[in-house]
């Protein structure tokens, strides 16, 4: 699929592995701290203007309402260029969100596209059936200027996804157990393209989840066919002409894997690695794990899907004592979502508190920082060392499910157990 979207955009009949090429670019998105860094080498370049103000998005998201006078600078970076440019998806505080879930709601990302961003999670959007990839600052900046970048054209690993899940297992399990599977550089510069009829019991939000996560696998992208549920959600959320690619049927992969979603149980990544992953039965056997913190949020699992698993598992309890819960909508449409459920209730009477959308505390931004020697499980995407805070803190990644249920028993639970 990958590479048939890459030929398209390079204009070529076709591409193999390897091969170097120049694509046309469907969209560009940067951050606010890494749009700074691109707007500055696009200024070294004196050209003339962005090559479409309609085909860049900049999405102050990371520390947003601004933590402190150096973000602040960077995000009025943002602002200025964004106003100077008359760039179109520029998303102020107040109507924006996480990127990667925010693109996807405003319909800006559709299936054929070729998106780049200044965001390693970028490749979230192969859940629509997109080519999309994280690049650094100033292939940002030159993607701006000219709308064209150079990619390596990667290989591909086919994963099967046959069965259906068992309550309470979601798309966070099935890329935690991918990836414990195969390891953190086990798909490194490939294109994950997930296939079978298993597909079709995974949500759209599911399938962002897995995708956003492929990196965390070293992916270049991960990538999805464009079923009918695909379809039914970019007409929900888009005007945009879409264009479907189909892997062919002797396509060559680098690997094959079959993944039985059946068979699958909740999925806890250990520190200090998303590949050090433990099924929760295994969990269960081990001694209790404490923790101090619980974050359900971020472009990983911070979707309307993940927030209503999250306040069914807490609803009518309350977290435990000395706990620190804090829940965070991706986008002001989920915050508002939540809100007309009666979703942010349950959470507040739980005793969380309920944040405005931010990465905040994904990479020990703000909003959930750790101390040293405390706990925390999360529902984002990386727990490497320091990654949330101290460098003697612990970031144990799970899905919404055993978040919440961590956060009323105070250890690492199952949802099963309550």
């Amino acid at each position: 699929m990958t590479q048939k979207i890459l030929a398209a955009a390079a204009g070529l009949d076709k591409v193999e592995a390897g091969q170097l090429i120049e694509a046309q670019l469907d969209l560009v998105l940067g951050n606010d701290i890494t749009s700074p860094v691109a707007i500055k080498e696009m200024d070294k370049m004196k050209v003339d203007g962005v090559f479409d103000k309609d085909k860049i998005a900049l999405v102050p998201d990371h520390f947003v309402p601004n933590k402190d006078i150096k973000s602040a600078e960077h995000c009025k970076c943002v602002r200025e260029f964004a106003r100077r440019h008359d760039i179109t998806n520029y998303f102020e505080v107040g109507e924006m969100g996480i990127e990667h879930a925010l693109l996807p709601e405003k319909g800006l990302t559709v299936a054929g596209d070729v998106i780049i961003g200044a965001d390693s999670h970028t490749c979230t959007y192969g859940a629509l059936g997109a080519f999309s990839t994280g690049v650094g600052s100033t292939d940002m900046a030159a993607g701006m200027a000219t709308g064209k970048a150079w990619f390596k054209v990667p290989s591909a690993i086919k994963f099967n996804i046959v069965g259906k899940p068992d309550k309470w297992v979601s798309g966070k399990d099935v890329i935690l157990h991918i990836i414990g599977m195969i390891g953190v550089d086990g798909a490194l510069y490939k294109s994950m393209e997930f296939v079978g009829e298993g597909i079709a019991n995974l949500t759209m939000d599911d399938r962002f989840t897995i995708a956003n996560m492929a990196i965390e696998a070293g992916g270049k992208n991960g990538i999805f066919p464009v079923d009918d549920l695909a379809i039914a959600y970019m007409k929900e959320h888009s005007n945009r002409a879409y264009t479907i690619y189909e892997a062919d049927e002797d396509a060559v992969y680098d690997e094959e894997y079959t993944i039985d979603l059946s068979t699958l149980r909740p999925t806890v990544a250990f520190p200090h690695l998303p590949e050090n992953t433990h099924a929760i039965d295994e969990i269960n056997a081990m001694d209790d794990i404490a923790i101090d913190q619980v974050v359900i949020g971020s472009c990983t699992n911070g979707r309307i899907d993940d927030m209503r698993i999250a306040a069914k598992v807490l609803e009518g309890r309350h977290i435990a004592k000395g706990m620190r819960c804090i829940v965070i909508p991706a986008t002001q449409a989920i915050y508002m979502q939540a809100m007309e459920e009666g979703l942010l209730k349950i959470f507040i009477q739980a005793g969380a508190v309920v944040s405005t959308p931010t990465c905040g505390p994904c990479l020990g931004g703000y909003m959930g920082i750790l101390a040293e020697g405390e706990r925390c499980v999360s529902t984002t995407n990386r727990n490497f060392v320091g990654r949330m805070g101290h460098v003697k803190s612990e970031v144990y990644l799970a899905s919404p499910a055993v978040a919440a249920a961590s956060a009323i028993t105070g250890k690492i639970s199952s949802p099963y157990e309550l």
